[in-house]
């Protein structure tokens, strides 16, 4: 764990905040582009722990930032947005995320960006980190909101792209746009889009982050135009303190019993009974084993771990191939046991 001061909370439209920090011992490992920021919260014996994206470069000379969304309802989100202040140390964890852009130099690329509304903090990163790293490189950023003035870091892409005329082009997608064809991103607008910047013989890759129905769109119609899976990332943003409408929630068969399952963790094996309602990290943390997580909604990396024997049903997944899951990999902040006897082995 590492401590970080705030030192500098910057107002951004929509009820977003970017917050700066300083690392205070100097101890914070160099994080990529795109990654998230892990904060750790203790409120008495409780932690509570959000992610949240680096909307800096690790390229630049840039101190650490991230940028937050307010969350009506959120605990977190409403602690950031009204109660820290400049000079407050906040705990946090080393960099993580796999949705993260490694600069190769002298290998030109047509690098897309998919950013709807907040969506734009890991890609705005990585776009800094194209355009200062990879002379030969373009990036093409098609950038949806409902407004102009609702549109994060506009003023500052404004200068990105004055800087860099012939390697940045900015898409702004405004939904009150008076030309409806151009008001929201659709299929024939995708395609437009990719048709006019593609480079023959240049590597193309794509990056999207914004809801879920956003990304399936970019994708379905990016696979449909002949795009390798592989080259398009995407990175989901979850509020975990959002609650769910009663009203919306299917009626399903859940499995009410209790399942005895085997946990191994950093050399010990501990024995734990997982109630239908928890899930394994759930039960693994109230028994005070340190176990590694961060979002506990299966959409980032940090709780993968290997179903030795029995079978785990996953609540959610946005990381784990079909290959990996079919092979025993389970996420355990979403994973409920299926049998007695089952066996994980956190990785």
């Amino acid at each position: 764990m590492h401590k970080f001061r705030v030192s500098e909370i910057i107002q951004q439209p929509n009820h977003n905040i970017t917050i700066r920090f300083d690392d205070i011992n100097n101890t914070f490992p160099t994080y990529k582009a795109g990654q998230f920021l892990t904060l750790s919260f203790l409120f008495g014996d409780r932690e509570v722990r959000r992610s949240y994206s680096f909307s800096s470069s690790p390229a630049l000379s840039e101190k650490p930032e991230i940028t937050v969304k307010r969350v009506d309802n959120g605990e977190i989100s409403r602690l950031l947005h009204h109660k820290i202040k400049v000079g407050d140390i906040i705990n946090v964890m080393d960099p993580q995320g796999l949705f993260a852009y490694e600069p190769r130099q002298n290998i030109p690329k047509t690098i897309f960006l998919f950013a709807a509304g907040v969506g734009i903090t890991p890609l705005y990163s990585i776009l800094k980190t194209v355009l200062t790293t990879e002379k030969k490189s373009k990036v093409i950023l098609i950038y949806s909101n409902t407004a102009q003035q609702n549109t994060i870091f506009y003023e500052e892409l404004l200068v990105w792209q004055k800087k860099y005329p012939e390697r940045l082009k900015i898409e702004f997608i405004w939904s009150n746009a008076k030309n409806l064809i151009r008001a929201r991103l659709n299929r024939d607008y995708i395609i437009d889009l990719v048709q006019a910047n593609l480079s023959d013989g240049i590597e193309t890759v794509f990056y999207t982050c914004g809801p879920v129905f956003y990304m399936d769109l970019c994708r379905f119609t990016l696979l449909g135009m002949g795009f390798p899976d592989n080259t398009i990332k995407r990175e989901t943003f979850h509020f975990p303190e959002e609650e769910e409408d009663e009203d919306e929630k299917e009626e399903e068969l859940v499995d009410k019993s209790s399942y005895d399952i085997k946990l191994k963790f950093g050399g010990q094996k501990y024995d734990l009974t997982i109630p239908y309602n928890k899930t394994i990290l759930d039960v693994g943390l109230e028994h005070k084993i340190k176990l590694p997580y961060s979002c506990k909604s299966g959409m980032c990396s940090t709780c993968i771990s290997q179903v030795i024997e029995g079978a785990v049903r996953m609540e959610y997944n946005e990381i784990l191939t079909d290959r990996e899951v079919e092979n025993g990999r389970c996420l355990i902040c979403t994973s409920h046991p299926l049998s007695n006897g089952t066996t994980i082995e956190v990785i």
